[in-house]
């Protein structure tokens, strides 16, 4: 089993994140000042309980408009240069789907916009 996670930390306007294995995580900011760049997960090598070496989660600052997205190993790291972040989080999804599966793996996506405390 390889996994990566994601936690908002409720009116704190924090996400905490780790990954171990071949999932990859990405950031995506809605607001794309200078000082907020979007952000890829360091991803850990090994499989869950087995090899797991040691594990290290980073917290990092989120806003209204900031999109989290997670692709396995079927989707090509590629898929980063050219999401469409203003899209709707199903669409992100179906569109790293239809242009960046590999075809040859089971390939999942999972994107979540994050709207801010209240």
């Amino acid at each position: 089993v390889v996994m990566s996670l994601a936690s908002f930390l409720d009116g704190q306007g924090l996400m905490l994140w780790a990954g171990i294995g071949n999932v990859e995580g990405l950031l995506l900011r809605g607001d794309r000042q200078a000082d907020r760049a979007d952000k890829f997960l360091l991803v850990r090598p090994g499989v869950v309980g087995v090899r797991m070496g040691f594990l290290e989660s980073a917290v990092l600052p989120v806003g209204p408009g900031d999109t989290l997205v997670f692709a396995t190993d079927g989707i090509r790291p590629d898929f980063a240069e050219r999401v469409g972040r203003a899209l709707p989080s199903q669409k992100i999804a179906d569109q790293i789907l239809l242009h960046h599966s590999k075809g040859t793996d089971d390939a999942l996506v999972m994107v979540a916009r994050y709207r801010g405390e209240g």
